[in-house]
């Protein structure tokens, strides 16, 4: 449980930090905050600020959430909050991954 807690907290501040420090290292006030494949050329749509940082948000969102639904349901049943964790683990990579991507396409 604590490894899992742990992991989730280090993957939501690097989340964090890793899409503030991007957006600190450009000068752009543009980015590219969708990518739809199935509108051809017109696949890429552009966004503020405020749609990138919502990515670090979201990370530390899910942190919070997961905690807190992971201590209500260990009462109840252990592996319900390990699981709860794990998917918050994966929620978080996930947040990584997208955000990365969209801000290499800047």
């Amino acid at each position: 449980m604590l490894l899992l807690l742990t992991v989730n907290a280090f993957l939501a501040f690097f989340a964090t930090s890793f899409v503030f420090l991007k957006l600190s290292s450009s000068q752009s006030n543009s980015y590219i905050v969708q990518y739809r494949s199935n509108l051809g050329v017109s696949a890429f749509h552009t966004g503020g600020v405020s749609e990138i940082v919502s990515f670090g948000i979201f990370a530390l969102l899910v942190l919070a959430i997961n905690v807190y639904l992971s201590i209500r349901t260990y009462s109840i049943n252990r592996n319900l909050s390990v699981v709860i964790l794990s998917i918050g683990v994966l929620l978080t990579a996930l947040d990584i991954i997208v955000s990365n991507s969209l801000l290499m396409l800047h």
